[in-house]
């Protein structure tokens, strides 16, 4: 059995390193989703700072960890511009964050609690292989598209799978190989770390950026026309003043209140962002070593606390991450000090070092975030679901299918509403067992015996020969609907025209609608 955490202190010295790898994913992430967003890159990193230090502190989850979302991308460059002034679409995030609290109290995270696992593990693979596919164009020193789009269609007219075609084609030898070796550094460092306490304190993204850094920085030096331009490396925005650097931070426009536009791209972002949230909790979750189950409407009112910050200093709207938080767990964070302390990392390196964050190469970013996604969708998951058997598997892979061909909500909603059909399905067949024995049947209803099952009672009843022996046993059901009993009461009517002795085993008849019958009744024959 594994033991829970025992307190914040004894884990620093897993979330200490953890957060650091997490403020590496998040830092080309949060510059990504704000340039694919049509908004200023540093409100990328505002929300960023927000989400780690604000929801971190608020949030029942101890590893969820939460930034600006990729899902978010098209929703807020559509309202950034309908609005075309960017502190009004400020005005609909410190609104969305609002309603966010209101459902909270409003006890909305419920609907967290339908998601089928199978969706939530489909989707947590989905994940992987977007990571995966969408890292590989700047493994190679492809930068066409931003880093953290995970939409299949993208705006230059590709597709997830054409863009690594097209990255292949336009392969940059020192990126690759930059990329190339950070993967390998990666993937030795977390086999050799294991062997030492000492070494596990120090994370393989961490050694990555150093020596992706060191290298370039060579060539930089030595071989100038193979060094990687600024198209390849973090950009950041330098402040050359501590006023330039607060100039960064933007404010509402009150005035806005009555526009419409400005409401509706709020509940957009509220409603849209709180079901991103759910579901990334779930995941959160599920990847839980520890099995700590998070307190959804708390996790709400955090998230609408957190837009509401980050709409009143500049920033993006926030959800919940996969990405950050499967970042975070695979480098062995117990508490939610590592996703406070990678806020605070954010902050304060943006603040007083962002030229040199401006040296990391993205091939090595994207070797650190490859190793991530492979993690997520390991072969030995698929392996996993497929000896649950079809009505498990199904679901799954229809999941991961759907999100890697459309985007999250989208694909989420396909795999719910299959793993529905599955568990109806399931239902239907295990709520009625019939079998028989020469002119003996046993009719045996389990579970809730629903109008769906009505058609195969019927059938099955009016199959029954003459002078057989039926025992209907309800005594196992938790409902009988109207419909069922109906058909039942009309056979026992009807059974003595046939010769036919019928049982019924139930206690609870007039509970369940039977008006035929007392609870002692349980034979009746023929005249």
């Amino acid at each position: 059995m594994v033991q829970k955490p025992k307190s914040y202190l004894r884990s620093l010295g897993s979330d200490l390193p953890s957060s650091i790898v997490v403020f590496l994913v998040a830092l080309p992430l949060c510059l990504g989703i704000a340039i694919g967003s049509g908004a200023p890159p540093f409100s990328g990193l505002i929300a960023g700072i927000v989400g780690g230090i604000v929801i971190g502190s608020l949030s029942g989850s101890q590893l969820s960890v939460s930034g600006p979302a990729a899902g978010l991308t098209t929703i807020v460059l559509a309202a950034i511009t309908k609005l075309q002034v960017y502190e009004a679409f400020l005005l609909a995030v410190v609104l969305a964050g609002l309603i966010q609290i209101a459902l909270g109290f409003l006890k909305a995270g419920v609907l967290g609690d339908y998601i089928p696992g199978a969706a939530i593990k489909g989707m947590l693979a989905a994940i992987g292989l977007i990571l995966i596919l969408k890292q590989i164009p700047h493994l190679l020193g492809d930068e066409a598209d931003f880093e953290g789009d995970e939409g299949f269609k993208q705006p230059d007219g590709k597709n997830t799978f054409t863009a690594v075609f097209y990255a292949f084609k336009n392969i940059m030898p020192v990126a690759m190989g930059i990329g190339l070796l950070s993967l390998a550094i990666i993937i030795i460092w977390e086999k050799i770390s294991k062997k030492s306490r000492v070494l596990t304190l120090i994370p393989s993204a961490m050694i990555v950026v150093v020596v992706s850094v060191l290298i370039n920085e060579w060539l930089k030096a030595n071989k100038p026309e193979l060094a990687l331009g600024t198209a390849h490396l973090v950009s950041i925005p330098i402040a050359q003043t501590p006023g330039e650097f607060l100039s960064f931070f933007t404010h509402p426009d009150f005035s806005h209140l009555s526009n419409v536009t400005v409401w509706t791209s709020a509940f957009t972002i509220a409603i849209v962002a709180s079901l991103e949230t759910l579901l990334n909790i779930e995941a959160s979750d599920e990847l839980d070593v520890y099995k700590r189950v998070t307190p959804t409407n708390r996790e709400l009112k955090a998230q609408g606390m957190g837009n509401l910050v980050s709409g009143l200093i500049g920033g993006l709207p926030l959800t919940s991450v996969v990405v950050r938080t499967s970042a975070n767990v695979n480098a062995g964070a117990k508490t939610k000090v590592s996703a406070i302390t990678h806020g605070l990392l954010l902050l304060l390196c943006v603040a007083l070092i962002p030229g040199l964050l401006n040296l990391i190469p993205f091939a090595s970013l994207a070797a650190v975030l490859i190793y991530t996604g492979y993690k997520l969708t390991k072969p030995s998951l698929y392996k996993k679901f497929y000896k649950k058997g079809m009505d498990q598997f199904l679901p799954f892979v229809i999941t991961v299918v759907a999100i890697l061909m459309t985007d999250l909500l989208i694909g989420i909603l396909i795999g719910c509403c299959v793993g529905l059909i599955f568990v109806l399905r399931s239902n239907f067949k295990s709520a009625v067992f019939i079998v028989n024995d020469d002119n003996k049947y046993l009719f045996r209803l389990r579970k809730d015996v629903s109008f769906l099952n009505k058609p195969i009672i019927k059938r099955k009843l009016e199959e029954v020969p003459e002078n057989s022996y039926v025992l209907i046993d309800a005594a196992r059901a938790d409902f009988i609907d109207k419909d069922v009993i109906e058909v039942i009461e009309d056979f026992q009517k009807h059974a003595p025209l046939k010769n036919i002795n019928v049982e019924l085993k139930k206690s609870v008849y007039k509970e369940q609608g039977f008006h035929h019958f007392e609870p002692q009744e349980l034979v009746l024959s023929k005249n």
